[in-house]
């Protein structure tokens, strides 16, 4: 056949309602395509650069000496990463704070996934009732939107300062979270299991334990523990915002109150191995589960 002829020719020359090949003035095939949502694209990050410019060249410097801004910088890093000691503490007892964050994490985690697996059945499209599934999901969307930190705050008013608000805020945010991870595995199942079950006459909860927990629980139990960390890192922070003490605590009087980089150190790294080890643990347990 001829070169000419191929070249207007579509991709696959049974299939004529497929595009042409599109070629340059060169005989080159064109590979990209202007399209208006490119353009969009294109035009709102161009718009974003330069805006971050804009920010950047326009910032009130006040006369600081760069070079010995990042050299103080330096030696501060220097002391908090390779100077750690504790100053006002044991090691005993640093090591009773991080168990405190664990327990915090640990409690909201537990109890935001149980209250999710009962959400994710109302929310999963291919096993619930399309305007409850809707309905749940636009009030976990509204919960999720809410940060952690601020359900918190919200339960402290009422619960007061201490690990009881902290826990109950982490579990509120934790189960909108869940809820929507299991959800989605749910509904990654194969459809014919489900139909399969229904026609040879199994109830509701028949198909929820033999059908969708069995498929589920992997991915189920990957997200649980995606939102331990979470919660562990957010028990850290509402240590000392809600009151629950844990070694989000003792690291805010390092930081802010005593100001003792040393301590800030050692409780930064004493930090970075509890989440090592918990992601060694999760690794484990997941790789067990079959």
């Amino acid at each position: 056949m001829n070169k000419e002829i191929l070249a207007n020719q579509p991709f696959d020359l049974g299939l004529e309602f497929q595009r042409p090949i599109r070629r340059t003035a060169a005989g080159k095939i064109k590979i990209y395509s202007y399209s208006k949502s490119g353009a969009a694209v294109r035009g709102t990050l161009a718009v974003l650069l330069l805006l971050a410019l804009w920010g950047f060249l326009s910032f009130d410097v006040k006369n600081v000496d760069f070079a010995e801004a990042m050299a103080k910088t330096w030696r501060n890093v220097q002391t908090v990463f390779f100077q750690p000691r504790l100053a006002r503490n044991t090691f005993w007892g640093a090591m009773n704070q991080v168990l405190v964050t664990f327990c915090l994490g640990g409690l909201a985690t537990i109890f935001g996934a149980v209250i999710a697996f009962f959400g994710a059945l109302l929310c999963a499209k291919n096993i619930a009732n399309p305007r409850v599934a809707t309905a749940t999901r636009s009030l976990i969307a509204l919960v999720r939107a809410v940060p952690t930190i601020l359900w918190v705050l919200i339960f402290a008013v009422s619960a007061g300062l201490g690990s009881v608000a902290a826990v109950v805020g982490l579990t509120f945010h934790s189960a909108a979270y869940l809820t929507k991870a299991y959800a989605e595995s749910i509904e990654e199942m194969d459809p014919g299991t489900i139909e399969a079950l229904r026609a040879s006459g199994a109830g509701y909860w028949a198909i929820v334990f033999q059908a969708i927990l069995p498929s589920s629980v992997r991915y189920m139990l990957a997200w649980t523990f995606l939102r331990f960390e979470i919660n562990f890192t957010n028990a850290i922070a509402v240590g000392a915002a809600a009151g629950a003490g844990g070694i989000g605590y003792d690291l805010f009087m390092a930081g802010s109150f005593y100001f003792d980089l040393r301590e800030l150190g050692y409780i930064t790294w004493v930090i970075v191995l509890a989440v090592i080890l918990l992601e060694t643990l999760a690794t484990q347990i997941k790789a067990k589960v079959k």
